[in-house]
């Protein structure tokens, strides 16, 4: 089931304060991203952060779950999706412990 795109812009909106935030369609639901380093993922309604260790001692009651079939265990944020000022710092701190985006190689 794909993701609702009220709740997409919901999400982003949410987080506005952790960067230039954008979401791009990926296997069939989105990619989250702040300043083109993808952090998360918008799977079947429900937010998915990727796991850092950072990120698990904010959230302190952690639930992983896959986002879908096969996929590495995320961080499913569920209950605090409202909370603009927590989803915000969790997502900044989640930002420090990723590595930078790979940059694109030039087409020939």
């Amino acid at each position: 089931m794909a993701s609702n795109q009220e709740l997409v812009d919901f999400i982003a909106d949410q987080i506005k304060n952790a960067g230039e935030i954008t979401t791009r369609k990926m296997f069939g639901d989105y990619g989250i991203f702040s300043n083109k380093k993808i952090f998360g993922l918008i799977c079947d309604n429900k937010l998915f952060i990727k796991p850092t260790e950072s990120g698990r001692a904010y959230i302190k009651d952690v639930v992983e779950a896959q986002p879908y079939p096969g996929a590495k265990n995320s961080f499913l944020i569920e209950d605090k999706i409202e909370d603009s000022e927590w989803l915000s710092e969790l997502v900044r701190i989640t930002l420090k412990e990723l590595p930078n985006p790979k940059p694109k190689k030039k087409k020939k």
